[in-house]
């Protein structure tokens, strides 16, 4: 279906582990020297990690598993669930255990932590922004190699929608396939008869005349690629509820509520997870 939340029980634990495995191997290596030589092996440590600033939190069941897949005695326990929103100050949670195993885990159980608030956090300004329209806010695939399902999954956690996870559950056809193909209607053409799973079709267009030759052709969806908002004014007028619209390139939180306010159903933001700031959590024993 395109735009829907990505849900918790999409995320396979499998996965979910592979991904954090290879971020502890990345970073431990062949041990962590500094810790192995400055913490006894046999030393029990408790700490608290505390929000520096206000935010919404996504990440906390990856930053447990970090700790757990080096020392299964690591306590972690959450003061909040994944998508809440926190103040400066917060503690967020509270972890004990091994102190080797806390102090080693810690960088890459942040870095998730943080990257993933960090996106939650800005998608939930942009979906405030736009809460007195009818306007769904999706991200892109513009996301960290590697990382794509949980940039994804902290999208939803701060209240937006998933367009497609990839390249292969909806067909998205671009400004480039449309030059390949030499116009909308023939690429479309050839989806249609290479598309045996049936999944849904996007066409993007750049200017009202492709609009108009794009709603002629029995899509789901059309998007609407760097239009200014006189353009999509008119866009919205032009398919009158025919197919649902989306808009697309160079939102920010500075125009986001003008171009919800045309009556474009869906605005698909790429700065959500290309370009959001970390959120500043710390881990204090």
């Amino acid at each position: 279906m395109l735009g829907t939340p990505l849900e918790p029980s999409q995320i396979s634990p499998v996965e979910l582990e592979k991904i954090v495995r290879l971020a502890l191997k990345e970073d431990i290596g062949e041990g962590d020297v500094t810790t192995n030589c400055t913490v006894p092996s046999d030393i029990v440590l408790s700490g608290r990690l505390i929000v520096k600033t206000k935010g919404v939190i996504a990440g906390l069941r990856v930053a447990k598993l970090a700790f757990l897949l080096l020392d299964g005695r690591i306590e972690f326990i959450s003061n909040i669930k994944d998508g809440e929103f926190v103040k400066e100050g917060q503690v967020i949670a509270t972890i004990r255990g091994p102190g080797r195993a806390i102090l080693t885990g810690e960088r890459v159980a942040l870095n998730f932590l943080q990257r993933m608030s960090g996106i939650a956090s800005l998608t939930h300004e942009f979906v405030d922004a736009v809460r007195e329209t009818s306007a769904v806010i999706l991200d892109t695939r513009k996301t960290a190699p590697g990382l794509r399902i949980l940039d994804k999954w902290a999208v939803s956690l701060g209240g937006g929608h998933n367009h497609r996870l990839g390249l292969y559950d909806i067909v998205l056809i671009k400004e480039n396939h449309i030059v390949a193909a030499g116009s909308i209607s023939e690429a479309l053409r050839r989806v249609r008869a290479g598309n045996i799973k049936g999944l849904p079709v996007e066409v993007e267009v750049k200017t009202l005349n492709e609009l108009k030759e794009a709603l002629t052709l029995g899509v789901d969806r059309i998007l609407l690629d760097n239009m200014g908002l006189d353009e999509m004014v008119k866009a919205v007028q032009i398919a009158d509820g025919l197919v649902p619209l989306e808009a697309s390139g160079n939102i920010k939180l500075n125009n986001v509520q003008k171009i919800a306010m045309t009556e474009i159903s869906y605005i698909s933001v790429g700065m959500l997870t290309h370009s959001s700031k970390a959120l500043d959590i710390s881990l204090l024993l």
